[in-house]
Parts: structure tokens; sequence; C-alpha cells
């Protein structure tokens, strides 16, 4: 890949797995020097228990060409921001892109349940996860984010705008959180417009992330195996599809024309070019709406 992010310094707040292991490496890929965060270390496992770690990430990040550095950061925890941005400062005086991740509430929320059969302890921990560490790392991380301009922030969520708003999205408290951090981004870009810089929502596809790989007992080699119980499963994309968003959004100099906006891996691939690991372009949201909410078999074509 060229390096067109060469110079540029990241934060990718919420990189331990899934899409923000992806974006973390394809911004390295780009060339970036990439902080990666998250809880889950190979000293400590976080709530989650699972074996990715932050300090894989950041090999990946520097295996792909660019420079990973792996800080345990608990993003509900101010202090921990404060020290997290204060060190980047420190060491790079920039951040050019903050990629706001952080999720952590798979374990958290009952599929279907209503809101008074939900567990109430766990949906207000889910939102604190999706809604509250973004707040937090946004507010101190913003000021270097606009020391220059150009700068660009990036809320990962689930769904696009125009899907949400007609769709309901598992249960309260996750349709909650999700719908959130599209209306997290939009507010962001009112207020960093002024200085220059970016704030937009985007949401991957159907994604292929780990935990999703080991529901369906498949690897990423042979993910295709899934298709025979879950035939939708077709149109998924690797985090790498998701990643190339976003750097291709960070390289774009022209990219405050997103400002505001909910975009998705798929529709930004049009756009920009790139492709997923396999030399294909699924646009997952378009899919879903037009072929697996239709009621229609499971066919990709035209879709990636």
């Amino acid at each position: 890949m060229t390096k067109t992010l060469q110079g540029k310094v990241a934060l990718v707040a919420g990189a331990t797995r899934g899409a923000g292991r992806g974006i973390a490496t394809e911004l390295g890929a780009a060339g970036a020097t990439v902080y990666v965060t998250g809880r889950s270390t190979r000293g400590q496992r976080s709530e989650m228990d699972r074996v990715e770690t932050v300090e894989e990430t950041a090999e990946l990040v520097t295996a792909a060409g660019g420079q990973g550095i792996p800080v345990r950061v608990d993003h509900l925890v101010p202090d921990e921001v404060k020290a997290l941005v204060e060190r980047i400062d420190r060491e790079q005086g920039q951040l050019d892109v903050l990629v706001n991740n952080i999720w952590g509430g798979d374990l958290l929320f009952r599929w279907d349940a209503k809101i008074w059969e939900h567990p109430i302890d766990a949906g207000m921990r889910l939102l604190r996860l999706a809604v509250d560490t973004h707040i937090i790392t946004s507010h101190f991380a913003l000021p270097l984010v606009i020391r220059r301009p150009g700068g660009l922030v990036v809320e990962v969520t689930d769904g696009t705008a125009d899907y949400n708003k007609d769709h309901y999205r598992i249960s309260l408290y996750y349709d909650l959180a999700k719908t959130s951090v599209t209306r997290l981004a939009f507010a962001q870009a009112k207020e960093l417009a002024a200085y220059g810089a970016t704030a937009l929502s985007l949401t991957p596809g159907w994604l292929r992330s780990e935990m999703m790989l080991e529901h369906y007992g498949v690897a990423e080699a042979n993910w295709r195996d899934a298709l025979g119980g879950q035939p939708h499963f077709a149109i998924s994309e690797s985090p790498a599809y998701v990643g190339r968003a976003v750097a291709a959004l960070a390289a774009d100099p022209h990219v405050h024309r997103w400002n505001g906006e909910s975009l998705s891996s798929g529709q930004l691939a049009g756009v920009y070019g790139y492709t997923d690991v396999d030399g294909s372009r699924p646009d997952a949201w378009r899919y879903v709406v037009e072929v697996q909410d239709a009621g229609k078999p499971a066919d990709t074509t035209g879709y990636r």
C-alpha cells in the first residue's frame, strides 16, 4: 500500500479485536503511527475474557508498515484517558485521526428482551461502555486533534443512520447505544467545523470479527463454510474492509465533505476504490435492505 499516511498519528480507541483491530492495521499499512488501546493485555484480560490483546494489534500495525503502540486504557476512567492523550502529545506533538471504536457490550445485551425483562445493571453498563467512553475520549483528545487543521474523528457504530431510523436493533439498550454513536458524530461535526476538522460515523457491514467467526465455527480462511447454515453470511466482510475505509478517509484532502455524515464501508468503497481482502467490494447495507430484509434468497450478485 502507498504510504499515504506517513507522518500521521492516529489513536484507535478500542482496538483489541474486530473492527478496531482492522482499522488500526490498515492505518499502519498506510504508514501511520497508531496508538491502540483496550483493556485486554497479555498480562490481564478484560471482562470479555478473550485471547486478543492490544499488544497483538500493535504488532500487526507494525508488521503492516506503520508503528503500533499499545496502551492499556479503560476509557471509562477519565484519568487514564487524560494520561493517554498527554502521552501522545508528549511523544508525537499531534493527533491527526481519532477513531472511537470502544464497545465491549457483546456479553451484556439480551436478544429480544423487553426493557422490563432486561437486567438493568447490564443494560446501563452497556450504555456506559458504548457511549460514555466515546464522550470521555473525545473530551480529552479533541484539543489535540484541532491543534492542526485537517483532523478527523471517526465514530464507529453498527448500521447507517438511514437504516437504524426505520429498524429496531435487537434490544432497547443496543438500539440506543448504536444510534447514539451516530448522533455523537453529528454533534462533534458541528463543534469541529470551525477548526478545520471533520467528524463522521462509520459502520462496517456484516463483520467477520473473531467472535462472529467463532459463532459459526469457521476461520477467515474458510468462512464460506458457514453459508450452509446462514446463506446471507455471503455478504460478510473482513475487518480490513472498514479499516481501508478509515485509511482512505484519513488520506483524503477533501474529507470535510463528509462532515456529520453517516457512512458505510461498502458505500465508501465505491467512492475511494478500495476492496476487501478477496478483491471484492461488499455493499452489505444495500444488500440487507434489498435482499435479506426483503425475504429474497441469498444472492450477492451485484452487491460485492
